[in-house]
Parts: structure tokens; C-alpha cells; sequence
């Protein structure tokens, strides 16, 4: 029972550290983010923080992670749902564009991270594990990419280059981690609603034929 509650409250701070770093890295992005930061922003002492992670990196990758579990654990449900193409796209867009909103700063600092990684502003000790950290993405990307391929030859989207079409996907539906802030009430129906209207938008983008129909 002791050690039950000991693993509970290590996982409890080590979900605090994370929380506090992922607000420092996307308010400062990585190279500006210090240990010390990490650790006024959590109203602790370093000594917590290196009681569970041996450096900046180690939480970073740690931070990036997880914001790929949440994204996946969120489209989960509608991953190998029945029907056409098209509405499992929707399902999963809609789901996607919510976790750009409520776990905003995880998802910032996986964009941090792939612009290192595009920039090469990682060590070599680094680059082994943003290269799994990125094929993780990758493969989360993939999903979608099968998806509104399967609605193109379903008929119900019409775009010419998947590549660009693809990207251009992913602009608008992670758009939200670079203009979003929360509003004073802001409710979960206000949140929802923000989504459906980015998956409107890259639903059009994607030549979808039941323009702004809510997912």
C-alpha cells in the first residue's frame, strides 16, 4: 500500500515537472528554457526536478512524447471506425483540433521540436531520439494521410498534389497553437466549436463536397 501511494506521488511530480516545462518551452521555445525556469515555474527547487530527470533534454523529449500520446490516445476511437473515408477524417481532425486547444503547450513544444530537428539545431546525442520522437509523428501523420487518400478515391475530396495537400492539412488543423489564448467562461462547448470551425476550413482545403458540416 506504502508503495503504491510512493508511485502515485513520484507520477504526480514528475506530471508536475512536465506540465511547467511544456509552459516554459512554449513561451521560450528550448534553447532560452533553463532548468532554473523550469523550476521557478513550478515553485520548486532544481534538486526536485534533477530527482527525476537528468537534464533539459531529457525532459524535453519527455514533453514531446507525451504530446504525441495525448494526439493518439485522441483519435484512437476513430482510427479503424466503419463508413466513408471522408467522415473518419473528420472524426480524427475534429479530435485533433481539440488537443491543439486544451493541451496547447504540449503541442508547441513538439513544434519546437521539429523545427530543431529542420534546423539542425540538435546534438548528435540528441538526434537519435528526435529521429524516434519524429517517426512517432510520422506515423501519427500517416493516419490522416491514409484517410483523405481513401476519400479521394471515395469521391468525396478533389486535390491534386497529396503532398502539399497534406501539409497544407496539418497547417490549419495544428493553426490553433500559434493564435489560440483561453477566454475568461470559456466553456467546453466553446471549445468544441473553435475545433469544428478549423475543421471546416481544412475540410475545404481538401475539396471536401459537404462543405462545413460539423464532424
Amino acid at each position: 500500500m506504502a508503495s503504491g501511494l510512493r508511485d502515485q506521488s513520484m507520477e504526480s511530480s514528475r506530471g508536475d515537472i512536465l506540465d511547467a516545462a511544456a509552459n516554459c518551452f512554449m513561451e521560450r521555445g528550448y534553447t532560452e528554457t533553463s532548468i532554473d525556469d523550469v523550476a521557478r515555474s513550478l515553485g520548486a527547487t532544481k534538486g526536485r526536478i534533477y530527482h527525476h530527470y537528468r537534464s533539459k533534454a531529457d525532459i524535453f523529449a519527455e514533453v514531446f512524447r507525451i504530446g504525441m500520446d495525448m494526439n493518439y490516445a485522441a483519435i484512437e476511437p476513430f482510427r479503424n471506425m466503419g463508413g466513408p473515408a471522408a467522415l473518419r477524417w473528420q472524426k480524427m481532425a475534429f479530435a485533433h483540433a481539440v488537443q491543439m486547444v486544451v493541451t496547447k503547450p504540449y503541442q508547441r513544444t513538439v513544434w519546437v521540436g521539429v523545427k530543431m530537428h529542420l534546423r539542425g539545431a540538435t546534438t548528435p546525442e540528441q538526434r537519435s531520439v528526435f529521429e524516434e520522437l519524429l517517426n512517432y509523428r510520422t506515423e501519427y501523420a500517416n493516419v490522416f494521410r491514409e484517410a483523405i487518400i481513401q476519400g479521394r478515391q471515395d469521391g468525396d475530396f478533389h486535390f491534386d498534389d497529396l503532398s502539399i495537400t497534406n501539409q497544407l492539412m496539418f497547417v490549419t488543423l495544428n493553426s490553433p497553437i500559434f493564435w489560440y489564448a483561453p477566454r475568461a467562461g470559456e466553456t467546453r462547448a466553446d471549445i468544441e466549436y473553435l475545433a469544428a470551425q478549423v475543421v471546416t476550413a481544412a475540410y475545404r482545403g481538401l475539396g471536401g463536397e459537404e462543405k462545413g458540416k460539423r464532424p
